[in-house]
């Protein structure tokens, strides 16, 4: 399903529209391929949807993974910290773009 541009193939060529990549609370697995989220597609996708907007994309991460962790708490569960933060925002630091570098004189 990568490179999906809302449409997904489907049998002898019929085109049926893509499911996104959504969480589903308050397991927060994904609604499509029950993995958990963000799974590989949705950081795809929030990495486009978010592009030349890191900082935007940083804080909505963390604003869903304190939502998560909070949710897990409430299920009566114990969240690992460290876990939830390498799944939220521990990949981030790979979607940064090479800073140019200005030639040395």
């Amino acid at each position: 399903m990568m490179g999906c541009d809302g449409y997904g193939q489907h049998g002898q060529g019929v085109r049926l529209p893509c499911r996104p990549h959504l969480p589903m609370r308050p397991a927060w697995l994904c609604r499509n391929c029950a993995a958990p989220w963000p799974c590989s597609r949705a950081q795809l996708d929030l990495v486009g949807e978010f592009y030349g907007h890191s900082l935007a994309l940083a804080l909505y991460l963390a604003s869903c993974m304190n939502e998560a962790i909070q949710d897990q708490f409430n299920l009566g569960g114990h969240p690992d910290l460290v876990e939830m933060h390498a799944r939220f925002l521990g990949w981030l630091s790979l979607t940064r773009r090479p800073r140019h570098r200005r030639p040395e004189r």
